[in-house]
């Protein structure tokens, strides 16, 4: 570590993805305080030796404070509120926004961040839970160069930083980019092994043949298996998410006048399997929309 490197980190937001990094900068030697309102995953963090609080007054005295928050609006909260983080941070101390959340959003709590002397990194993330435990996630990056430059040793335990520009919401941007290619490849990879069930064929011996062909892509041979494992396939990342981000990626397209048929489709599916009753389900389960009814799980969750 450099003389430059936060040693006290604050994350809030220690889910799938969350605690896992969290656990990467813990286990690099930071003074590492996870913050999550909810007791489940405030239980798991202290199972694996990390400190872990309700709300976040480690804030105060952090060196630097990552945000893993599932929504815009969960941003908005925990920056802006009036115990947020914007009013509790030392000046000089940073806010890295490590969520996928979107331009304006991020671009919003960057000015707030400045006009109260709180550096800002734009630093949404990509590569799921698998890649989040190994220190393998791909981190789209962007804001002041030098504030960068100077946490280097604080992203590099999670992963490879991709820089996206020196202005905050460049990351968003790209990840924007992103999740329409993940989105739609996790859509085409459902639509493909139900199609191989609707022909006669067992989905496990299609998944062998086709995962690693000219077909293939990385969602399908992630999700794959888990579309396959059914209902109760483990949770790395909900069809809620999902719902979230192409949400946005349709939403940054109309702002700039770009025709994306694909993810609006992909979407569409998203939404279809939310209204099944999947929202809290693995994203993988998107593959029961395209099952008769009668083949799907009774709905469970609104």
């Amino acid at each position: 570590m450099t003389s430059q490197t936060p040693r006290r980190v604050t994350v809030v937001g220690i889910g799938a993805i969350g605690l896992p990094m969290a656990l990467r900068l813990a286990s690099a030697g930071l003074e590492v305080t996870g913050v999550d309102p909810f007791p489940g995953p405030r239980e798991k963090a202290a199972d694996a030796g990390l400190r872990a609080e309700e709300s976040a007054v480690s804030a105060a005295t952090a060196d630097a404070v990552i945000c893993m928050v599932a929504t815009p609006d969960q941003l908005r909260a925990a920056v802006l509120g009036e115990d947020g983080l914007v009013a509790s941070m030392r000046r000089g101390a940073t806010l890295v926004v490590m969520s996928t959340v979107g331009v304006a959003p991020v671009e919003e709590v960057a000015a707030a961040a400045a006009a109260a002397g709180i550096g800002l990194l734009d630093v949404p993330v990509t590569g799921g839970v698998a890649r989040a435990r190994t220190g393998e996630l791909t981190l789209f990056a962007s804001g002041d160069p030098l504030l960068l430059a100077a946490h280097r040793d604080l992203f590099a335990p999670m992963g490879r930083i991709r820089g996206c520009g020196p202005t905050p919401g460049r990351g968003q941007a790209m990840k924007a980019v992103n999740q329409l290619l993940a989105s739609v490849h996790l859509v085409a990879a459902a639509e493909a092994l139900a199609f191989a069930e609707a022909l006669g064929l067992d989905p496990a011996d299609a998944f062998e043949a086709v995962s690693g062909g000219a077909g293939g892509s990385w969602m399908l041979s992630d999700r794959g298996p888990r579309m396959l494992e059914g209902l109760d396939a483990e949770v790395t990342s909900t069809i809620g998410i999902f719902v979230k981000d192409a949400e946005l990626v349709c939403a940054a397209a109309e702002e700039v006048g770009f025709d994306a048929p694909l993810v609006a489709a992909a979407r569409d599916r998203f939404l279809a399997a939310a209204g099944a009753g999947l929202l809290r389900r693995d994203d993988s389960q998107v593959i029961r929309t395209y099952r008769a009814p009668d083949d799907r799980a009774p709905e469970d969750e609104s």
